[in-house]
């Protein structure tokens, strides 16, 4: 082959590899995932009168959703290592498609207990099919696209939640429900043929070890990792409106800026991290991404007013974008585990965060006020810091 020919041979590689089905067909997934979780959001008002729930009542159906979430991630994760992730990830989906409508049209607290239970918990089986469907993308390019996958969860996420109100009040509830489970599952069909099947199990004639959690230390440890990641995502989300409105005094309209404001910076953040770490590697790229995060958490919990509170939550949403895409990448990628049940392991204990997080994050401020909860909330972010060297799986060469 003559020179200018390798040259072009190259080219196509690189141009093939930065757009491939695989990468399309996840990001899909990802967007499916999101719209998902984003649309639930505007019914939840419509979900609490229907079925005449207090606030109580209310956290108690939320709490389900995050148990059924908890108990089905490692089920997930023993699949993807049976099965394969494109399957797994696939089968999760279409399990997922009807749940929201399932919610919608739930007579009665019994049934919505059991819907809100298989709704969390598809939700999370598939964030865990398709997380290590983009590791074996990962590994099959050699070039970092978790990032870019989350940053798509994110796009689905806000587009779901901003026309879940608008659709609910132009089409009624079971309407935009309808909606919600058609576009869903048009994104299922449309990764169907794309998705990457590279990680296929073992054959009939091989021999396969039996699955079981991992007894080496560094799942586990990477798992914490997670957890001190996502608890300041958790708390953002529960508790910055909250904390403008009580203790600075903000206007409602204003209050709403405070999660906008660290949204928007993250997702910006996660389209442009996978070149971010690209260049840099996984291991220096969290440690920019924990040091921007206390940053801006510190920033917001000494604030005086609302203008440099909203500063230091897109601050925040720079730094905590990232950090969980590349704890997932180098889950799915430590030597000797099956990347299912790595991810497994790891999203379990970081998802235990968000659903546990906002109860203690409550009583600390019942006591001290919110302002404490985000000035020391930068020792998580410093825990990240301090174990980022661990995440030296996620490179890719």
């Amino acid at each position: 082959m003559t020179d200018s020919a390798e040259c072009r041979g190259s080219g196509q590689l690189s141009r093939s590899g930065l757009f491939s089905a695989g990468r399309i067909g996840v990001s899909l997934l990802f967007l499916a995932n999101g719209f998902a979780t984003g649309s639930w959001a505007p019914k939840i008002p419509e979900f609490a009168h229907r079925l005449s729930l207090n606030e109580g009542a209310l956290g108690v159906m939320i709490m389900i959703f995050g148990i059924g979430s908890l108990l089905m991630m490692p089920m997930a994760g023993a699949a993807v290592a049976r099965l394969g992730s494109g399957r797994v990830s696939l089968l999760c989906g279409l399990a997922l498609t009807p749940m929201l409508l399932l919610v919608t049209v739930a007579p009665e607290r019994i049934g919505a207990a059991v819907a809100m239970f298989l709704f969390g918990g598809f939700i999370g089986a598939m964030d865990v099919a398709m997380n290590a469907n983009a590791v074996t993308v990962e590994k099959t390019m050699r070039r970092a696209i978790m990032s870019s996958c989350h940053a798509f969860w994110s796009l689905g996420g806000l587009i779901g939640a901003a026309l879940g109100g608008y659709l609910i009040e132009a089409l009624g509830i079971r309407g935009h429900a309808v909606f919600a489970t058609v576009a869903v599952g048009l994104l299922i069909v449309a990764a169907w043929p794309l998705l990457n099947r590279d990680d296929k199990p073992a054959g009939a004639g091989e021999q396969r070890e039996p699955l079981r959690l991992p007894m080496t230390p560094l799942p586990w440890l990477i798992g914490m990792i997670a957890l001190f990641a996502m608890i300041p995502e958790g708390a953002m989300l529960d508790w910055s409106a909250l904390y403008l409105r009580n203790e600075l005094g903000a206007s409602v309209t204003v209050s709403g800026f405070a999660y906008a404001a660290f949204s928007l910076t993250m997702a910006a953040m996660r389209f442009a991290g996978d070149f971010v770490r690209d260049r840099f590697g996984p291991v220096r790229t969290l440690r920019a991404s924990a040091a921007l995060g206390m940053v801006g958490l510190f920033v917001a919990g000494l604030a005086s007013d609302t203008t440099v509170a909203l500063i230091g939550f897109a601050i925040a949403g720079i730094g905590i974008a990232n950090m969980s895409p590349i704890i997932y990448s180098a889950a799915g990628s430590i030597p000797g585990v099956p990347s299912g049940i790595g991810l497994s392991v790891v999203t379990t204990l970081g998802y235990s965060g968000i659903l546990f997080a906002p109860s203690i994050i409550g009583f600390i401020a019942a006591h001290s006020g919110l302002d404490t909860v985000f000035m020391f909330m930068p020792l998580l972010a410093l825990a990240v810091l301090a174990l980022s060297h661990l995440v030296r799986h996620a490179e890719r060469t």
